[in-house]
């Protein structure tokens, strides 16, 4: 087996912070993402054009195994596309809040009062359809799919909240419907379902406290 040639090296690239404005730059980041939270009630305002190709060329960004990239990001904004999807997932749902679930991960669960039902999926006025990419006839074996993908949201969900935008991390198990009426290859296989818009006038979200630093983080 040969070894391909290694890439050409280039300058690694410097941002030009100055050293003085390192913490105030990042502590405004950090005060700016500590606002965002899961908004489950969306209003149908449209989402300004460009951003959210904005966000997801965000999201591409992100480092991946072998940088291959495994990820797809399919954008659904047809209603009638966005109605079968909420079909298919609440089918699922029901069949986990009624069978699948755990006593324990429902009593988890409660305290943010979900259940089968899932009008976000038609209210947000889109949904961004995160797909993993495994090897097929048009993709090369990827590695550490998962971490590589789940990377790639964290940075896709930040931009989206930068943009003033409220999102929802939606994970209907199984998701082989997905590829169904999306009309995916089967080498892409579902991740998450994330719902984007701007939150409606009633929307509430649950009042939760984040973990403490000292609890989060560990210095040696």
């Amino acid at each position: 087996m040969t070894t391909p040639d290694p890439l050409p090296r280039v300058e690694a690239p410097r941002l030009g912070v100055p050293e003085e404005e390192a913490l105030d730059r990042v502590r405004t980041f950090a005060d700016d993402l500590a606002r965002r939270r899961s908004v489950r009630d969306f209003d149908d305002r449209p989402i300004p054009d460009g951003v959210l190709e904005e966000a997801i060329r965000v999201a591409a960004t992100a480092p991946s195994g072998a940088h291959v990239q495994p990820w797809r990001f399919v954008v659904v904004t047809d209603p009638d596309v966005r109605a079968r999807l909420r079909e298919a997932a609440e089918a699922e749902e029901r069949e986990f809040y009624g069978r699948r679930a755990s006593a324990e991960w429902l009593a988890a669960l409660g305290p943010l009062a979900t259940d089968a039902d899932k009008p976000f999926l038609e209210t947000a006025p889109a949904l961004i359809v995160v797909f993993e990419v495994h090897r097929g006839p048009n993709s090369p074996l990827p590695y550490y799919v998962k971490e590589s993908v789940g990377i790639a949201v964290g940075f896709l969900l930040a931009a989206l909240h930068l943009a003033g935008l409220s999102t929802l991390t939606h994970t209907p198990s199984p998701m082989r419907f997905l590829n169904e009426i999306l009309g995916r290859p089967p080498e892409e296989r579902g991740f998450l379902v994330v719902p984007v818009g701007y939150p409606a006038s009633t929307a509430t979200v649950p009042l939760l406290d984040r973990k403490p630093l000292d609890e989060v983080m560990v210095r040696l």
